[in-house]
């Protein structure tokens, strides 16, 4: 704005001088808010342009999500081809209910894709990357490992012996390719666990060639430990599923901590809001498609409802 009344004692000359000092400065000012405004317009448009494209990192996460706690670990576990149906209230899964009765169950939570290998990226790094196959693939793409790696936290992708390349995503991109372990090195020391850790069953364990009792019992076996665990301190177990062999995709995802409030939650999610999630409790780059996503913030113990439990069937 130019200021005429402290000048207006000032001699004719001075006065101009004055003036026309404001309005160069005025009109700098007005240069560099078109050229910052220009600058954001760019920024929103490749933002937009990555996303539809599914390309890496498109924003920085907003700094410290007020509602969502910061897990000292997580341990997220997939298994396989099974429906919602097929396991949330089903007798053949007793582990995986008593984990969703005392959890957050998410009653409308879906796979993004068929078949398996597109949900595992998906969930490691926000996009399925165009990928329609369960092929080989060697791809150069920003991942929740490097995220976390960049700040200065930590990722392993704990793999049971014949587990297939199409379940263990890490070993699809550059970056991530040092991340796996076997895991058998699970430790039992679970304060000495990565940040996040995805854990892989083999084809017998995780449901999609074996029954549904024998994943179930290897999941309470494996980590029934690590799940009492959980409920006394600040770790967080996440129990998903790759894909449904039903048209709707609908799959089962239990949250389970001392952080959660427990109840059936109906808020629609998929493999992007879980990585989301993770991605807000870290303070960490958005991935992908994940920008598209909030995180899940109402099914927390002390924190703002926003997720609604479902009423019971």
């Amino acid at each position: 704005m130019i200021r005429f009344t402290a000048a207006a004692s000032l001699p004719a000359v001075e006065r101009s001088l004055v003036v026309s000092v404001s309005r160069a400065a005025t009109c700098e000012r007005k240069q560099h808010a078109m050229i910052s405004c220009l600058i954001r317009s760019a920024a929103r448009v490749l933002s937009a342009v990555a996303v539809a494209l599914g390309l890496g990192v498109v924003a920085p996460a907003s700094a410290a999500e007020p509602n969502l706690p910061r897990p000292d670990h997580i341990v997220l576990v997939v298994m396989e081809n099974r429906d919602f149906s097929e396991i949330i209230g089903s007798p053949r899964a007793p582990f995986i209910n008593e984990l969703a009765n005392g959890g957050a169950t998410f009653t409308r939570s879906f796979a993004v894709a068929h078949p398996s290998q597109p949900n595992y990226f998906a969930l490691f790094t926000g996009s399925t990357q165009g990928v329609e196959s369960n092929d080989t693939y060697l791809l150069d793409a920003p991942t929740l490992a490097g995220s976390l790696q960049r700040a200065g936290r930590s990722f392993v992708g704990y793999v049971e012996q014949g587990s297939p390349r199409k379940h263990n995503p890490w070993q699809s991109f550059r970056e991530s390719r040092h991340a796996e372990e076997d895991f058998s090195r699970f430790p039992s020391d679970f304060t000495k666990l990565p940040t996040v850790s995805f854990v892989s069953p083999n084809l017998d364990n995780d449901m999609h060639d074996g029954s549904i009792e024998r994943g179930d019992e290897w999941l309470r076996r494996q980590l029934g430990a690590y799940a009492e665990w959980c409920a006394k301190t600040n770790d967080l177990l996440i129990i998903t599923f790759d894909e449904s062999p039903g048209k709707t995709n609908r799959i089962a995802t239990v949250f389970f901590g001392r952080s959660i409030k427990p109840g059936r939650y109906r808020d629609r999610i998929d493999h992007y809001t879980v990585l989301r999630t993770a991605e807000a409790m870290y303070d960490l780059p958005l991935l992908a498609n994940t920008a598209r996503r909030t995180p899940i913030v109402g099914i927390w113990q002390k924190t703002a409802q926003s997720a609604q439990p479902a009423p019971a069937p």
